[in-house]
């Protein structure tokens, strides 16, 4: 069933990689175009397998619904985006590294900010910025893009076993 998604997201991620990455105004060079489009392929994909997860482990798309929406709101809050990892406490740090969307953010701004030396005002670079106010290294982005990689596959087994194990029919 997954198989029909991978070729669907790609098309997906192409037609809105162009068109976001023109209007967001990135650098255009090859290696930051194909990092982003990387990046938001695997994003689309692991949302897309993370409802599939949930529709299979739950027993219908209504549960499904509540249990999602109730871990989309997590992940939001501590993917970093609101509260970056560096003032996040130290006790709830755990969970940003488990978290898909702050990997997402962390491969996203590494490879199209990280390598910046731009400065600012306050006289550092961008890459000293990101390094210091996010935590996010730009020789890091190939370790992301592996973990990225793996959240998919996890999503993708779990929704597999899912789908053979469980039976939620009664009789």
């Amino acid at each position: 069933q997954i198989m029909i998604e991978l070729p669907y997201i790609f098309i997906q991620t192409i037609i809105y990689g162009v068109i976001v990455y023109a209007m967001i105004g990135f650098e255009w060079t090859v290696a930051k175009f194909f990092w982003y489009l990387f990046f938001m392929y695997f994003t689309l994909l692991y949302f897309t397998l993370y409802g599939m997860m949930t529709v299979a482990v739950t027993p219908n798309h209504s549960i499904a619904a509540i249990v999602s929406s109730a871990f989309y709101a997590v992940w939001n809050l501590f993917s970093g985006f609101i509260v970056p990892k560096t003032r996040m406490p130290v006790w709830w740090r755990w969970y940003y590294y488990i978290c898909p969307i702050s990997w997402t953010l962390y491969g996203l701004i590494a490879s199209q900010f990280g390598d910046l030396q731009d400065k600012l005002e306050t006289h550092e670079t961008v890459e000293e910025f990101i390094e210091s106010f996010f935590d996010f290294k730009y020789d890091f982005v190939g370790y992301v893009a592996v973990i990225l990689v793996g959240i998919s596959v996890v999503f993708l087994f779990i929704f597999a076993y899912s789908i053979k194990a469980f039976n939620f029919q009664k009789r």
